[in-house]
Order: structure tokens, then C-alpha cells, then sequence
């Protein structure tokens, strides 16, 4: 296939990538942004494959590695669970950022191939893009990993500091910047393994004291890094396809951070360089045994929202946890047949990663019209007869409002509070991922229904 021809082919599969990202940002046309994007990804697929050569050891070793990964990830999607969806996405950030790696150091080592020059006499432009490709995509990497292991559980959620850690995350963006200038002045390739092995130390010092309240909004900047590493090995490769789709990953990525963190109220650099929320939050973890909590049962439930003429759905990750989406859906269609006014209310960093309800409710088959984003609804709560709080915890928390040493202070929270009723089903008092106690257990006009979001919601409709 003919150079110009192959440009063609891959700025078609750029214009559908584009085209994806339009149609995702809505749910009304996200799946046709979705097949968009797996047209795009189809055609940009075949044109490499047809390029390498037919019958050729490196078609042969593609051919392979193209079964082995699709199938491995066919049966990854296949066995997910929604709830794991988010560190799902950490997890193939990091192998994003590791081919990045891996291109980069087989650049390096044979630049011949890649029409890059020789070794100790590579092109310096080749050699800066290949130099961040490598740093980005390691720092995407470990960064990526560790998000993976806070998301798991199998690491604490809570903000990772010691004492120095600002000043040694700068000293090591400096050190990275320095091996990149002398790497381009000697090509040594002491200098390239350093500065690999130093962005990986750096990419688990950003996120280390990043806490679970901004866990969304580094699932997004990971996703950043991991588009503008591609794009730097696309550079360095020539390859138009690499470099269109990792600027679109890139920047949609760092745009939807910056939303995600006004929506927040939290600052973008901050966030980006680790440890925002980094706080003593002791008074915040207020013990739970001494203060009273009034509590019901599905009965209750069912009465109160029976009598209302509006309710306001709160769903959060505990929905999701307990695949309670389907029983919550029945429930409403209940509540619509006895006249009942019901919306659903979705804040922007509800469960784990953007846009983790929207998609949940999508599947419930949850009409569009009726799901709002907080700044369309939050005015709403104070008109409202009953708020049905389903698994959502740090995004409804009144202490986001008053307690200035808290993580989650200033951050915009959902105001069920202002509702003349608050359904909160809970298995327990136990803190949300922040590690904070919710005020709003609390409050005269919240009845607390511990249990099974699911089973709950089952019993409420039955006595509905």
C-alpha cells in the first residue's frame, strides 16, 4: 500500500474517532458513537496490518499478538462486572502507557528501522519525542497501577503523604527535564533507562496522595497521559493514526478533568500534581456510636413515597455494587403508576469514574429525559417530597459545606438535606470512599434502611 494511500485511510479512521467522541458526549447518541469508534478502530487495524507486508515474520508475530490480545480482552469485557468497570479502565491505561514504553525503547535501540537514523546518531526531534513518549507513558503506567490497587481496595483510598513529598515530586520533574537535554546532547543510553526508571517512581508519587474523594478525576488524567504518550510515539513512528488518536485521548481526557475538577471546586494543578486532600481530616471521622440515627424498614419506605408527589433518586456506588439498577427501575414504574412525580439526580463524580451511573441507569433502560446533573436538579431538593438515596455517600455529605479541614470541603454536593424527607439505603454507618462520616445520617429528616440496595429496593416495591 502506497504511503499517500495509507494517509488516507488513517485520517478516515481519525475523522470517526472524532466523530465518536461527539456522539459519546451525549447519552442519547453514544452508541452510535460507539460503533463510530469501533469502525475507526476497525479501519485503522487493517491498513496497519496490510502495510506490514504479507506473509512477512513481522505480519506473522502481528497476526499472533493481534488473536492473543483481542480474544484475552473480549473475555476480560465479557466477565467484568460494572462495578469493577473503573479500575477495569486504570488497568488498561497502564498498558497503554506501557507499549508507549516498549516503542519507545525498541525505537531507541534499533532507530534504523524507523528511519530514525542510527544508534548515537538518532535525529534529536525523534529523539524528544521518543524521550516523552517514554516518560509519559511511564508515569501513565505506575500511576495507572496504582489507581488500579486503590479502586481494588487492595490499597488504602486514603491520601499516601510524607513529609518533602511536593519538593521531591519537583526535584524529579526537573532531574526527568535534565536527562532529556543531556539525552539529546551525548544519545547515551544510561541516561534513556534513567529517565524510564525515574518516571515510573514519579507516577506512583503523583497518585500515592491523591485520596478517593478525586479518584474520578484521575481515571481521566491517567487517560490524558496515556493519549499524549501515543501521540508522542506517533511522532516518533510518523504513524498519522497515533498521533490523531492519542491528541484526541489527550485533550478530551485533560478537558474533562478540568470540568470535573470546577465541578468540584477543586484546583486542576493541584489535583494533577498529587496530593489534594492531603489534610488531617480527624474532625470529620466523627464517631457514629455516639449520635442517633432514626431507621426503617421497607414498609416505611414505601409508605412515604406513596404519599409524595415528587421523589428525587440519588444513585451512587452502592447501587452499583449491588447490581440494584433493574429492581430500582421497577420501583419507579411503581411510583409513576400511583402518580408519582420521580427524577433521577446524578452527581458528576457518583461511583467511580465518570459517567459510572449515567451508563447503569442506561442499562436499566432509564429514560434520558428524566436523568438531571446536579446543577440542573440540586434546586430541586428543596421542593421535594422524599430523596431515595441508593449507595451514594461523599457526593450528598452537608461537611462538604461546613468543615473546612474535611477532603471533600468545597466540593459541590447533591442537597437531598433540603428534602422534606431522605431515604438512605445503607448496609451500614460505615464512611464513604473519602474515609468520612456522612452528616446527613444523622439528621431529623433522614430515615436510614440498612441493607442490600437491591433486596431493598425489591421489598419497597412489593409493598408499594
Amino acid at each position: 500500500m502506497s504511503a499517500n494511500l495509507l494517509a488516507i485511510f488513517y485520517l478516515v479512521s481519525g475523522v470517526l474517532f472524532i466523530l465518536a467522541l461527539r456522539g459519546l458526549s451525549s447519552p442519547e447518541t453514544s452508541r452510535q458513537g460507539n460503533l463510530y469508534g469501533i469502525i475507526g478502530m476497525i479501519i485503522a487495524i487493517s491498513v496497519t496490518v496490510i502495510s506490514v507486508g504479507n506473509f512477512s515474520i513481522g505480519f506473522v508475530y502481528l497476526i499472533i499478538f493481534l488473536i492473543a490480545g483481542g480474544t484475552l480482552g473480549a473475555f476480560i469485557a465479557f466477565k467484568i462486572p460494572m462495578t469493577a468497570m473503573p479500575e477495569l479502565v486504570a488497568g488498561f491505561h497502564s498498558l497503554v502507557g506501557l507499549a508507549a514504553v516498549f516503542v519507545a525503547i525498541s525505537a531507541f535501540l534499533n532507530p534504523e528501522i524507523f528511519n530514525l537514523g542510527y544508534p548515537g546518531d538518532i535525529k534529536i526531534a525523534s529523539l524528544v519525542e521518543m524521550s516523552l513518549g517514554a516518560a509519559i507513558g511511564a508515569i501513565t503506567f505506575t500511576g495507572s497501577i496504582i489507581a488500579f490497587l486503590k479502586l481494588r481496595g487492595i490499597m488504602s483510598g486514603s491520601p499516601i503523604t510524607f513529609v518533602g513529598q511536593h519538593i521531591l515530586n519537583l526535584a524529579l520533574g526537573i532531574i526527568l527535564i535534565g536527562l532529556i537535554f543531556y539525552l539529546c546532547k551525548t544519545q547515551s543510553e544510561n541516561l534513556f533507562w534513567s529517565l524510564i526508571l525515574i518516571s515510573f517512581l514519579v507516577g506512583i508519587l503523583l497518585i500515592i496522595p491523591i485520596g478517593g474523594a478525586d479518584m474520578p478525576v484521575v481515571i481521566s488524567m491517567l487517560n490524558s497521559y496515556s493519549g499524549w504518550a501515543a501521540a508522542g510515539i506517533g511522532f516518533t513512528l510518523e504513524n498519522t493514526a497515533l498521533i490523531i488518536t492519542g491528541a484526541l485521548v489527550g485533550s478530551s481526557g485533560a478537558i474533562l478533568s478540568y470540568i470535573m475538577c470546577k465541578g468540584m471546586n477543586r484546583s486542576f494543578f493541584n489535583v494533577i500534581l498529587g496530593g489534594w486532600g492531603a489534610t488531617d481530616d480527624t474532625s470529620s471521622k466523627k464517631s457514629s456510636e455516639q449520635k442517633p440515627v432514626k431507621s426503617g424498614n421497607a414498609d416505611d419506605a414505601a409508605f412515604l413515597m406513596k404519599n409524595a408527589s415528587s421523589v428525587i433518586i440519588v444513585p451512587g456506588y452502592g447501587m452499583a455494587v449491588a447490581q440494584a439498577q433493574h429492581a430500582l427501575k421497577e420501583m419507579v414504574d411503581s411510583l409513576k403508576k400511583n402518580g408519582v412525580k420521580v427524577s433521577y439526580a446524578i452527581h458528576p463524580v457518583a461511583g467511580r469514574m465518570p459517567g459510572h451511573m449515567n451508563v447503569l441507569l442506561a442499562e436499566a433502560n432509564v429514560p434520558y429525559d428524566e436523568v438531571f446533573e446536579l446543577e440542573d436538579i440540586n434546586n430541586d431538593f428543596a421542593n421535594c417530597d422524599v430523596a431515595y438515596v441508593i449507595g451514594a455517600n461523599d457526593v450528598t455529605n452537608p461537611v462538604a459545606k461546613t468543615d473546612p479541614q474535611s477532603p471533600i470541603y468545597g466540593m459541590p454536593i447533591l442537597d437531598v438535606e433540603k428534602s422534606k424527607s431522605v431515604l438512605f439505603v445503607k448496609r451500614s454507618l460505615s464512611p464513604g470512599y473519602a474515609g468520612i462520616d456522612n452528616d446527613l445520617f444523622y439528621r431529623e429528616n433522614t430515615l436510614m434502611l440498612f441493607a442490600d440496595a437491591k433486596k431493598m429496593t425489591e421489598e419497597i416495591t412489593k409493598n408499594l
